[in-house]
């Protein structure tokens, strides 16, 4: 996969692109920069790339802005990158549509890693057809796998990438108890550098989600006190 895949690196940083761009290079990537938002929405809307590496603090036009105006038009993952390690930063960061969240200074090794996990996510669809239906319907909720398209009580809801295989990993599974820890290794492909509230994160984005349309639909997404999640279609 990474032989193909081509990522957007964004930072006012000349040297932490620099930094990004070897390691992600070193492991088969191809890498475009940019140094401030308005550059990487132009690149962005107009190239194609399988993730973006955003910095939260730009000139000008901030990462938060950047995210907003992408997915307007863009599923592509997003991995945001910044000084801000703080949970309100990251709460605020997936609610924007980030998929992930790196704190500087961080690892380039577990950049790397983090983006491996979120293009293996986000091909992992594909590989689901011989063993899951592509179409999964519940009362007030159909969930198109193979489009990404999620529709609650006839209307379409916009989810990130990763919102979206959270709700087709449960969804698949009725009834079935998932710990942070499972949806962690799962969902985010994180073995050894997951933080467990970004599950809660996710999850609580989720409900809202799905609760503006209905509020039925949003009960789907069961707390588990104590273990973790479940998804579960009340009779």
């Amino acid at each position: 996969m990474e032989q193909s895949s081509r990522i957007l690196v964004v930072d006012d940083e000349e040297r932490i692109r620099r930094l990004v761009r070897m390691y992600l290079e070193r492991n088969g990537f191809s890498v475009d920069e940019a140094e401030d938002g308005r550059q990487a929405l132009e690149f962005a809307l107009n190239e194609p790339y399988s993730l973006i590496i955003l910095d939260l603090m730009l000139p000008g036009m901030d990462g938060r802005d950047v995210c907003t105006q992408l997915r307007q038009y863009l599923q592509t993952p997003i991995i945001m990158l910044t000084a801000a390690g703080d949970e309100v930063s990251r709460i605020q960061g997936f609610e924007l549509g980030a998929d992930d969240y790196v704190v500087k200074p961080f690892s380039p090794r577990e950049l790397v890693m983090r983006v491996k996990a979120l293009l293996k996510r986000a091909g992992e669809p594909e590989t689901l057809k011989n063993d899951f239906q592509q179409v999964l319907t519940f009362p007030d909720l159909v969930i198109h796998i193979d489009a990404r398209r999620v529709e609650v009580s006839g209307h379409e809801i916009n989810l990130t990438p990763k919102e979206f295989d959270l709700l087709v990993y449960m969804a698949q599974r009725p009834d079935k108890v998932f710990g942070r820890e499972e949806l962690l290794r799962d969902v985010w492909n994180y073995q050894f550098y997951g933080d467990q509230r970004t599950v809660d994160t996710h999850i609580k984005r989720l409900r809202e989600k799905l609760g503006q349309s209905s509020e039925r639909v949003s009960h789907y997404i069961v707390t588990v006190w104590g273990v973790g999640y479940k998804f579960e279609v009340a009779a």
